[in-house]
C-alpha cells in the first residue's frame, strides 16, 4: 500500500531507505512515468522503496502573478496515477514561503537524506530546485559524495522529435488537438471529481449536468467538449461537456459540466471521470438563454455524432 506525507520534515519513513525521484509530475505524461519506472526499477533491484517527491500548490503555481498558470491535474489524481503505477511512498509537499526560501542544499539533507535515507535520486532532464532554483543535477551529485547516494537524470522522452512535456500538453488542449494531447499522456485526457449541487438551471433548460469542481485551479481547457463519463454504469456514457466559467450566465468559478445522453437519475456525490474525446467549440457568452439552448442542442447532435464514429475507450493509464 502506498504511503503519503505532506510536510517536509518528520520521522523517517521508511528505516530500509529509498529511491526517490522529484518532479511537479502534473499530468503524469510519458516522460513522467518513464522517471517513475526507473525510480522502481531501480528500488526494486536495492530492495529499498519507490518514493516519488512532488509539491502542492506546483511551484509555478505559487510564483504566479495575478491569473494562476493551467493546471492538468488535481492532487487526488495525481497520488491515484502514482499509486496504480505501485509507487511506496508519495511525498505531496506543501508548497509555501518557508519551502520556497530554503535553499537546494538545506532541501537535499533535510529531506532526502534525513527523512527518507535515499542511496539513489532520479530527476527529469533541466530539473531546478531550491530557492532561486539554484538547486541542480550537479549539485545534488556534489552532495551525494559525502552524503552516500548517487544522483542521476533520465533521458528526455521524445515524440515527434520534440520532448514530452506538461507544457505541450496543455498547449495541445488549448488547441483542441485531442489526438496528440492521448499520445503525449498515454491516454486520453481525464478529469475526475465528486458530483457537486450546480444551480440547477441545466435542468430547467432540459440539458441536466453532472458538476464537478477544479478545486479552485485554473483548467489546462475551457470550450464545450464531446465527452465519456466513466463511472455510471458498466460501459462510458456518451455526454457532452462545457468547461469554463459560464459567461452567460455570469459564472466565475470554473465548472466541470457533463451532460449525459439519455441519462435518468441522482448522481450527486458520485465519483465520476470525464474522458475528453474531441472539442467542439469555444465557450462564449450568448444574448440570452433561448439562444443558449438552441446551440446546446447543436452541441449535443454533434458530439453524438462524434461518439458514434469514434467510440474507441481510453487507453489503459
Amino acid at each position: 500500500m502506498t504511503s503519503l506525507f505532506r510536510d517536509l520534515h518528520g520521522a523517517l519513513r521508511r528505516p530500509r531507505g529509498s529511491v526517490a525521484c522529484i518532479g511537479a509530475f502534473d499530468g503524469l505524461h510519458l516522460g513522467h512515468r518513464a522517471l517513475v519506472r526507473q525510480t522502481m526499477v531501480r528500488a526494486r533491484e536495492l530492495d529499498v522503496d519507490a518514493t516519488v517527491v512532488s509539491f502542492d500548490p506546483l511551484p509555478r503555481e505559487f510564483f504566479a502573478k495575478g491569473d494562476r498558470p493551467p493546471r492538468l491535474m488535481l492532487p487526488r489524481a495525481k497520488i491515484g496515477g502514482l499509486r496504480a503505477l505501485g509507487v511506496d511512498v508519495v511525498g505531496l509537499l506543501r508548497f509555501n514561503a518557508t519551502l520556497a526560501a530554503m535553499p537546494a542544499e538545506s532541501f537535499v539533507r533535510e529531506l532526502l537524506v534525513e527523512r527518507l535515507g535515499v542511496c539513489e535520486v532520479w530527476v527529469g532532464p533541466g530539473f531546478r530546485f531550491g530557492q532561486g532554483r539554484h538547486g541542480d543535477l550537479a549539485l545534488l551529485q556534489a552532495i551525494g559524495v559525502d552524503a552516500g547516494f548517487s544522483a542521476h537524470a533520465i533521458a528526455p522522452v521524445l515524440l515527434g522529435g520534440e520532448p514530452v512535456s506538461s507544457t505541450r500538453i496543455r498547449a495541445a488542449l488549448a488547441d483542441g488537438d485531442f489526438d496528440l494531447v492521448e499520445r503525449l499522456l498515454g491516454h486520453r485526457y481525464v478529469v475526475g471529481g465528486h458530483v457537486v449541487r450546480g444551480r440547477q438551471l441545466g435542468r430547467t433548460l432540459g440539458f441536466p449536468t453532472a458538476n464537478l469542481r477544479f478545486g479552485g485551479r485554473h483548467p489546462a481547457l475551457r470550450g464545450v467538449y464531446a465527452t465519456l463519463v466513466h463511472g455510471v454504469g458498466e460501459q462510458p456514457w456518451r455526454s457532452v461537456s462545457s468547461f469554463g466559467t459560464r459567461p452567460t450566465v455570469d459564472g466565475v468559478e470554473p465548472l466541470l459540466e457533463a451532460h449525459l445522453f439519455d441519462f435518468d437519475g441522482d448522481l450527486y456525490g458520485r465519483r465520476i471521470e470525464v474522458e475528453f474525446v474531441a472539442r467542439l467549440r469555444d465557450e462564449e457568452r450568448f444574448p440570452d438563454l433561448a439562444s443558449l439552448v438552441k446551440q446546446m442542442r447543436i452541441d449535443a447532435t454533434r458530439a453524438r455524432e462524434i461518439l458514434q464514429q469514434r467510440p474507441k475507450l481510453r487507453a489503459s493509464a
